[in-house]
């Protein structure tokens, strides 16, 4: 197995430093005809259709609904209204921002509600574009986008009035009564008939701010500020009526800064100087096939459908939210500068680590120094590298540091333009010295685990998340020269071994006391952001006993050997017990085996390891063929800002990585004829 890796690794390898030194050579064939943006924005993939660019700020497209979980993107596929459409969202979250800056045009008379039906049939997406024809507002919508800059063309029924709903009270929010309270401060103002300009201060996730400046190729003839829907509200709507001069088309284009309104501006006079919204088009279309053309597949139109999507969800995010000068606003909530003029924030550490990030490192070798410099600069306002960080602010969800095996993976694979010690010194005081409320740094190293009597939730999981990002910093020790460290890193590495009881063949919690929580039910699902509590996070023990990819060999040897690690993982994909208790993020079951949720992601590929690699094979297979479909529900969970589609991408070409920090891929099944 060792050689086979070894040349997967080296093949790999080779690609990613040729593209490094000399630039990939990319296929000028049109590869967005392959994206299909609607899979995933049924069931629970949370992705959305919309206009974006690569790695952009702007995520701009409709809005069926605005709160709950369901609507994380903002999006949902079976509705039949659109509230109006937004200039940003998520891709594939579990939680629930941005939707910043509604709006909805509509034509004749003022209504009582704006939200309009819609001709399913006139919808439309590709990369960069989003279109559809609003039934009972009566306008065709067009939107196109460039990294800062939404574009915005509407065509209303001459003779009508042509109208906009502009409201800065909009956002996504958890409960429907948050409409009123998450944002904390507002500024509008009109600078001419054709311009306004402002910002925004909201909290949900995380309390942010953004800037803009919106301008217009019509005058605005009437505004008219709506009243406040309740007394809590800080923001404003207004109805803008513009005088069209018998052209049938309006055309809007929205800035965007998390700097300043110069920043906006800034945005857009360098973007989208003019009003040609068919160049801006092909200029996004010509972004997204720079990347989408990094990787040639051969393979049934399906194929590369659910290839060339997942690659598309791959490079949404992480988003660059610095200006073209390179400013941003970071955790120190002050303007900073980027050296670069880079500054990338939105990773879904926890989720991306795992397979993302490595498809990073060898699709797109550039953008990786301007990735980790973006996390090193975080953590010096910070005080810690980002854990869950949202247009450059901390969330402090989901658990570990996973910005570790992040830039440790840079390092190890030879990437320059960052500075090691540096990133030495913000891992090691962000593993050891850190304070939030997830570090309790004194009680891991005391126990050698986190007792579930002293850390009330995720205990077992959070010892073994961070034991992976132990090792990954035990090995950049060493590659350093940092024996001392090494040695303290490695045994932190170990402490998964604390958990594993023998009796129950599973990761189990333990007290202050050494002892096992009894009773023990390891079907329970646990999640610690949710009514629900326990010792793991967003799982239960029978997926988490095999999170060790830092050591699949040592966790096989501590279970006794191939045959019994073999009994133990043929029972989690063959169990037909159910769960204890439900959870939405727990879905693509093979028995226990959760493909809904990353901490299953490496599972299926243990079986090289146990010198059983047909059962990869066909379980990949399966997964493939039943969990990945062209079709708007074809995403079996969350897509995570890209982790379920890295996934995809990575055993359609017939490996994966199953220490995402090793530089070594386990063979799996290839889906597709040929890659390239």
């Amino acid at each position: 197995m060792k050689k086979i890796l070894f040349c997967v690794t080296a093949a790999v390898l080779a690609v990613a430093c040729t593209q490094q030194k000399q630039g990939i050579k990319t296929d000028e064939s049109d590869y967005t005809k392959y994206v299909n943006p609607f899979i995933g924005t049924a069931f629970t993939g949370h992705t959305f259709p919309g206009a974006t660019y690569p790695l952009g700020m702007i995520q701009a497209g409709p809005q069926t609904g605005n709160f709950s979980w369901a609507y994380c993107s903002g999006y949902f596929y079976e509705d039949s209204l659109i509230q109006g459409f937004t200039q940003n969202r998520l891709n594939g979250t579990g939680c629930v921002d941005l939707g910043d800056l509604l709006v909805q045009p509509f034509s004749g008379e003022k209504r009582d509600s704006f939200d309009s039906r819609f001709d399913k049939a006139t919808e439309k997406a590709s990369p960069g574009y989003y279109a559809v024809q609003l039934l009972d507002n009566e306008v065709n919508v067009e939107i196109t986008a460039s990294p800062h800059v939404a574009f915005h063309k509407y065509a209303f029924p001459k003779g009508k009035a042509a109208n906009i709903l502009a409201d800065f009270q909009s956002g996504l929010v958890w409960q429907d009564a948050r409409f009123h309270t998450h944002v904390l401060d507002n500024e509008v103002t009109f600078e001419s008939d054709r311009v306004i300009s402002g910002f925004t201060r909201r909290t949900e996730w995380v309390e942010r701010i953004y800037y803009f400046v919106i301008e217009f190729d019509k005058p605005i003839v009437t505004k008219e500020e709506l009243p406040k829907r309740s007394p809590l509200e800080k923001s404003s709507r207004y109805v803008l009526t513009f005088d069209m001069h018998n052209a049938d088309t309006l055309n809007m284009k929205i800035g965007m800064s998390s700097a300043s309104v110069e920043g906006a501006k800034a945005n857009l006079a360098a973007e989208v100087p003019g009003w040609d919204f068919e160049s801006v088009l092909q200029d996004a279309k010509k972004g997204w096939n720079s990347y989408l053309a990094k990787v040639k597949i051969e393979g049934s139109e399906d194929d590369k459908v659910n290839f060339y999507t997942s690659m598309y969800h791959l490079y949404i995010q992480p988003n660059n939210i610095a200006d073209v000068d390179g400013k941003y606003t970071g955790p120190s909530r002050k303007v900073s500068q980027s050296p670069n003029g880079k500054y990338y924030s939105t990773w879904s550490q926890w989720d991306t680590f795992r397979a993302a990030f490595p498809m990073y490192t060898i699709l797109t070798p550039e953008l990786i120094p301007d990735f980790v410099n973006s996390m090193l600069d975080y953590s010096e306002q910070q005080g810690h590298l980002p854990i869950w960080s949202l247009w450059g602010q901390e969330t402090y969800t989901m658990i570990g540091n996973h910005s570790v095996p992040m830039i440790v993976d840079a390092y190890l694979k030879g990437f320059t333009g960052f500075d090691a010690e540096r990133a030495y010194n913000e891992i090691k005081k962000s593993i050891t010295e850190s304070k939030h409320y997830k570090s309790d740094w004194d009680i891991y190293d005391k126990f050698g685990y986190y007792p579930y009597d002293l850390i009330k939730v995720e205990s077992v999981s959070r010892t073994l998340e961070c034991g992976f990002d132990d090792y990954c910093m035990a090995v950049f020790a060493e590659k350093l020269g940092k024996t001392e460290d090494a040695a303290f890193f490695r045994k932190r590495a170990d402490y998964y071994k604390n958990h594993y009881d023998k009796a129950t063949n599973s990761m189990r919690p333990k007290d202050s006391k050494g002892k096992w929580l009894t009773p023990f039910d390891p079907y329970a699902l646990a999640h610690a952001d949710s009514n629900v509590g326990g010792h793991y996070t967003e799982g239960n023990a029978l997926q988490y006993t095999w999170h060790v990819m830092q050591d699949i060999p040592g966790l096989i040897e501590w279970m006794g050997g191939k045959e019994k690690a073999g009994e133990v993982l043929d029972y989690l994909f063959n169990t037909e017990q159910e769960s204890t208790g439900t959870l939405s993020d727990v879905t693509g079951l093979i028995g226990q085996y959760a493909h809904g949720n990353e901490p299953s992601h490496h599972v299926a590929y243990i079986y090289p390891y146990l010198d059983r690699p047909g059962e990869t094979q066909r379980l990949v297979r399966k997964i493939c063929t039943d969990f990945y479909k062209n079709k708007p529900d074809g995403l079996i969970g969350n897509d995570d800002c890209g982790q379920m589609s890295a996934w995809y991408m990575f055993s359609a070409m017939g490996f994966y990585p199953v220490n995402p920090v090793s530089g070594e891929f386990v063979l799996g099944a290839p889906q597709v004829t040929s890659a390239s």
